[in-house]
């Protein structure tokens, strides 16, 4: 058995618990699955067989990629000012490079004068009930190397949810992130499932 599935095991039990059993906080309901990112498409699969699986115990599963709140953060941004948003990046890019780029991102992700990526979470996550339902955040590598730190999403989703929720992480053990690298520490304590 593969580490993934010995991962998933332990997960889906705790999902299935009532009341779930994954978070620390009640008003932080997050659990962290890190995974090998060499094991992507093995989990993309997983995901679907837990959700199946969890959709037979009557939970409502919902898959949120966090590519897609990347690309519709980007729309927003361009609707709230027709000069920015993606296009802008593209010329950014073009013009001073990836990094200045990436920064560009950043900065529409995370000030309130954009589009601050936990508001948009927290607006997708409104619709759903928190009452059996899980939310798995998936296609996190999006967000990398350092567009945006899933540590501070976290940090930022306190009081935000209540929806059990589940972010796939791609990174190295021991708060390492993408490829390895260090991610900030936010200070904020998630269940995190071994893998």
């Amino acid at each position: 058995m593969s580490s993934l599935k010995d991962s998933i095991g332990p997960l889906e039990s705790d999902l299935k618990a009532m009341p779930p059993r994954i978070n620390v906080y009640h008003d932080l309901p997050f659990a962290i699955m890190r995974y090998d990112p060499t094991d992507e498409w093995e989990l993309r699969r997983e995901i679907k067989l837990l959700a199946t699986r969890l959709g037979a115990m009557d939970k409502e599963v919902h898959i949120i990629p966090m590519s897609e709140l990347l690309w519709s953060a980007l729309e927003k941004v361009h609707e709230k000012d027709d000069e920015e948003g993606l296009e802008a990046v593209v010329a950014l890019e073009r013009e001073r490079g990836y990094v200045e780029a990436q920064q560009q991102v950043t900065t529409y992700l995370s000030s309130k004068v954009w589009i601050p990526l936990w508001d948009l979470l927290a607006e997708r996550l409104a619709s759903i009930s928190p009452q059996n339902s899980v939310v798995f955040l998936t296609r996190v590598a999006a967000m990398s190397p350092g567009i945006f730190h899933m540590s501070m999403l976290l940090d930022k989703m306190h009081g935000k949810t209540k929806v059990a929720t589940i972010l796939f992480y791609p990174g190295g053990a021991r708060r390492k992130g993408f490829r390895g690298e260090r991610e900030k520490d936010s200070g904020v304590k998630t269940n995190r499932i071994p893998g």
